[in-house]
């Protein structure tokens, strides 16, 4: 068999296995086969200008902000922590919102009020949480495609309503935990999360936390911690979620119920 036949060969057993090939150097043996979802994360973007938001800005359809710095001012100015602040932006159901700079002070974020898309959307310095995921269907999705936080002093992600979460080709930097099922919202639901291709950087708490009495679930795949050579970030956080008072802590680790993933899905660097 020539050379060609058998990259050819190797082509397609790797795409029937849902891999990716990368070509061997000049005068190598072979192809090797690689995870497709190992994508390479973007850089951290210059923002092409920036805009004072004195009021929520309201989304329905594509909004594409050019890689402009967005900030709160006025009653979006506080940048504290405390809770039922409004966010930057507001997000309707079905609206895509892409190519934004969070800068601080950022408030409550971005909310979704229904299925949405976040791509390639960053935040400089995380206010009360980067972005709200509401709503009241079990059958929508928030999707974070790209981008990036830093600065979370608590929640990067917080999931309020039903329905599915995936976070995806994205990179946090000093958070308190990138993901968290609502814990004590006066109406629970059972909740997803789907974590995939995200490089995590120290100091960081926790990757997600979910309430397994309310049957959520947590799955990770091609995830990179960075400097943390003592493992102490926290890959899944149990708990039990209530709807009045605090939840409480009951367990961490995967269980092949709710939090999901393997050894090999997680690389520490």
């Amino acid at each position: 068999m020539t050379t060609f036949a058998r990259l050819r060969t190797a082509l397609v057993a790797a795409s029937a296995a849902g891999m990716a090939l990368t070509a061997a150097p000049a005068g190598g043996a072979s192809a090797s086969a690689v995870p497709a979802a190992a994508a390479r994360l973007a850089s951290w973007p210059s923002p092409s200008g920036q805009q004072a938001v004195g009021a929520t800005i309201t989304v329905s359809g594509t909004y594409d902000g050019k890689l402009k710095r967005y900030y709160g001012t006025g009653a979006l100015g506080s940048g504290g922590q405390q809770e039922g602040q409004s966010p930057i932006f507001k997000l309707a159901d079905g609206a895509v919102l892409k190519n934004v700079v969070l800068g601080s002070p950022a408030a409550d974020g971005i909310h979704c009020t229904g299925t949405c898309t976040l791509q390639n959307v960053w935040w400089e310095d995380v206010g009360e949480d980067a972005a709200t995921f509401k709503g009241s269907s079990s059958s929508q999705t928030m999707t974070v495609d790209g981008g990036g936080a830093r600065a979370a002093g608590d929640k990067v992600f917080q999931h309020n309503g039903p329905g599915t979460m995936v976070i995806k080709n994205f990179q946090v930097q000093n958070f308190g935990k990138l993901y968290r099922s609502c814990g004590n919202c006066s109406k629970q639901y059972k909740r997803n999360v789907v974590i995939q291709n995200v490089t995590a950087t120290t100091p960081g708490k926790v990757l997600a936390g979910i309430n397994t009495n309310y049957g959520d679930t947590a799955r990770f795949s091609q995830i990179t911690i960075v400097n943390d050579g003592s493992r102490k970030v926290v890959v899944c956080d149990k708990y039990r979620g209530v709807t009045s008072g605090e939840p409480t802590r009951i367990g961490s680790g995967a269980d092949g119920v709710n939090c999901l993933y393997s050894s090999s899905d997680i690389v520490y660097r």
